[in-house]
């Protein structure tokens, strides 16, 4: 009899059989075998409802004020996902031109993307008002010029964002928290320079202003900062109506929604963290006497996180003498740090479950490591797991959707691991494996040639 795993930290469709670990009906024996490790596994039903679910809540929660659920590309991104997020009805929110590229690749509804990023290019700025997005979120006063320059030159009002920073400390790692005052985004309320960013967008007939944005951090797991940065902005909406007599129709609360890695995180229900936002929204809209703007979030890693395991094969193990006299048991499996850099970042944590066998042997505290020629190659820093695990085992970690695969790399020109997407017992890839041809045909033997200054004489 198969054993639903802990859908809190695991995919839906996720089961135990005989000590077996599949998805979407499929093995993760049968999937080593057909496509290797390591390998990202998605659950492609998981995927689909976890995007509904937020699209249908903030309908729920917000009713006719509710805007646009942008889905954050940052998160993991590809031609298949877009497709899925847009048969979903959510909107795609992207910050860079790659990530703008694959929203093309697949036919994205141009209207229904946000273009963020805090140093947008010429060239990307000028992509995106081609592919007509439908709103570009400014993050400096150099933007706000680069933006409107490239418009009014198409001939093109592009609908802009101001993206502002509220002020406020989120409860998470200090590296990605971002709505304090001493980061790189945004234009600060407390120190007047976003009513400065107001001003000097109105100012520009090629830009339509149509509200705020803000984003407070990531992996967040309660709402007090979500509601103090939403009442700062309300403030932001009433200042406007009072200077200038109308009133901004959009909000935008960003996203950082946390979900569980392991089992003693406790992340909040989109329902509850939803009708929270709903309630503070509706409180200081009345309290300043504004109409409620139409009320936009982007949940990424809250979408694609549990939607996707890791599955390693186990290389070696080995037991390390440590100071203390106590030993320290190693198991390296084949990826790392090239697939999963969060732990090295940010300190975090992960669940890790023998995979393609049942085991009664005791549990041992063991270090999961990588393939990497780095001391901080830790997959898992400290987990009890069977003690007899060997060479050949499997291993899978769970929530590993964001951002496993969107922030893998090539260290020690590893080749980073495909995508694979389980459904109704079949499998596919979406993202293929890369080969040692795809890393050395970046390499050139190119002719050294002379550079225009040189040419002219200049140096």
């Amino acid at each position: 009899m198969a054993k639903k795993l802990n859908s809190k930290i695991w995919p839906a469709t996720a089961e135990e059989k005989n000590g077996v670990i599949s998805l979407g009906g499929c093995s993760v024996i049968d999937l080593a075998s057909e496509f290797g490790t390591p390998a990202f596994i998605l659950d492609e039903a998981d995927f689909k409802a976890r995007a509904l679910q937020w699209r249908t809540n903030v309908e729920n929660s917000f009713g006719a004020n509710a805007g646009i659920t942008y889905y954050a590309a940052k998160a993991f991104i590809s031609r298949e996902i877009a497709r899925w997020v847009s048969e979903a009805g959510l909107g795609l929110d992207v910050c860079t031109g790659g990530e703008l590229a694959v929203a093309m690749a697949a036919n994205f509804p141009s209207e229904r993307i946000e273009m963020h990023g805090n140093n947008k290019s010429e060239a990307e700025i000028s992509e995106a008002i081609d592919y007509r997005v439908g709103v570009i979120v400014l993050d400096s006063f150099q933007e706000i010029d680069r933006v409107a320059r490239t418009a009014h030159t198409k001939g093109v009002v592009q609908k802009v964002l101001i993206r502002l920073t509220p002020g406020v400390e989120a409860h998470t790692h200090h590296a990605i928290s971002t709505a304090h005052e001493d980061v790189k985004f945004g234009f600060s309320i407390a120190s007047g320079a976003a009513w400065d960013a107001v001003l000097a967008t109105t100012r520009h007939e090629s830009l339509q202003l149509q509200g705020f944005h803000a984003h407070i951090g990531s992996q967040i797991f309660v709402t007090d900062a979500f509601e103090t940065s939403a009442a700062r902005l309300i403030g932001m909406l009433a200042r406007y109506k009072k200077e200038f007599g109308s009133e901004l129709p959009e909000l935008d609360l960003g996203g950082g929604y946390g979900i569980a890695y392991t089992e003693k995180d406790d992340p909040i229900s989109p329902e509850v963290m939803l009708s929270n936002l709903a309630s503070i929204v509706a409180k200081e809209c009345e309290k300043n006497e504004i109409s409620i703007p139409q009320i936009s979030i982007e949940p990424g890693r809250a979408i694609v996180g549990p939607s996707m395991i890791t599955l390693y094969e186990v290389g070696t193990t080995k037991d390390v003498q440590l100071e203390d006299g106590s030993t320290r048991w190693y198991v390296s499996v084949d990826g790392g740090m090239s697939d999963n850099i969060r732990p090295g970042l940010y300190d975090a944590e992960y669940s890790i479950e023998l995979a393609n066998r049942d085991s009664k042997a005791e549990l041992r505290r063991a270090r999961i490591v990588g393939k990497h020629c780095e001391t901080g190659d830790i997959v898992i820093r400290d987990v009890d797991v069977p003690s007899d695990i060997v060479p050949g085992d499997l291993l899978a970690t769970p929530a590993t959707g964001a951002y496993g695969r969107s922030m893998a790399s090539n260290y020690n020109h590893m080749v980073r691991p495909p995508v694979i997407s389980v459904h109704n017992q079949k499998a596919r890839i979406i993202i293929r494996r890369e080969t040692h041809a795809d890393l050395l045909a970046l390499e050139m033997d190119d002719a050294p040639r002379p550079l225009p200054s040189a040419e002219k004489g200049h140096i």
